[in-house]
């Protein structure tokens, strides 16, 4: 399989093999005008599988997302063909209108305008809470 490289844009490595396609949810990429390649098992060394996905053009990308999904994650800033900055997505303290409060009780389900905003309440096991109703949000690894 041949894959091309990029003049410019991003390159997300070292996803958990199967995670891509969550990724590419989470941070709306079918809604890019741009090429978006998914590589998906890819053999590693250092992971065993993996998966790649990248963007052909330079956007904005939510690191909390990356961080929230798959930490483990790099981001690599591709300009000219040459990677000119690689960034690590850290587990944020706090995410906002990336997940759902599943609550039905919640305020966020009656006030559609609310933010939906949750806090890591334990970084060991990456649990968050809905900061309205303290709700136990579903990680990306359940």
């Amino acid at each position: 399989m041949n894959i091309d490289s990029i003049k410019n844009g991003i390159v997300i490595d070292h996803i958990k093999a199967g995670k891509s396609m969550e990724l590419y949810h989470y941070l709306n990429l079918e809604n890019l005008n741009c090429s978006v390649a998914i590589i998906k098992n890819v053999v590693s060394k250092k992971m065993g599988r993996k998966d790649i996905i990248k963007i052909d053009e330079d956007i904005h990308l939510n690191l909390d997302v990356l961080g929230y999904v798959d930490p483990d994650t790099t981001v690599n800033i591709i300009k000219d063909g040459v990677r000119i900055e690689k960034r690590h997505p850290e587990l944020p303290m706090q995410l906002v209108n990336v997940i759902k409060c599943k609550n039905p009780r919640c305020i966020t389900t009656t006030e559609q305008e609310i933010a939906q905003i949750f806090k890591l309440t334990d970084r060991k096991n990456r649990v968050y809470r809905c900061i309205y109703c303290e709700s136990k949000a579903k990680t990306s690894k359940e």
